[in-house]
């Protein structure tokens, strides 16, 4: 079976609220990259590029209030320089 190219995510960051608040945004985004590893079944040879606008999503409040949850817009490409891509998702 295939895989789709292109697929959208909401990704809950809620556990990033369980820990200290100095370290938030960036669990949130450790959270981001394992939501994708699981729910897209990516292999090991395979590499994650998260868009900047992303970054700056997580970080637009500061360090200690990221947001609760995020959607996303996954893109996997046949090119092995970054075979997966994550967006903000935009309508």
């Amino acid at each position: 079976m295939a895989r789709p190219n292109e697929s959208e995510l909401i990704v809950p960051l809620r556990n990033a609220w369980n820990i200290t608040r100095y370290k938030r945004a960036p669990r949130a985004m450790q959270i981001i990259k394992d939501y994708v590893v699981q729910h897209l079944k990516v292999t090991e040879d395979e590499t994650i590029y998260i868009d900047p606008s992303v970054n700056e999503h997580i970080w637009k409040r500061g360090i200690e209030n990221p947001p609760r949850k995020v959607r996303l817009q996954i893109i996997r490409h046949d090119d092995p320089e970054f075979p997966i891509e994550v967006k903000l998702f935009e309508e």
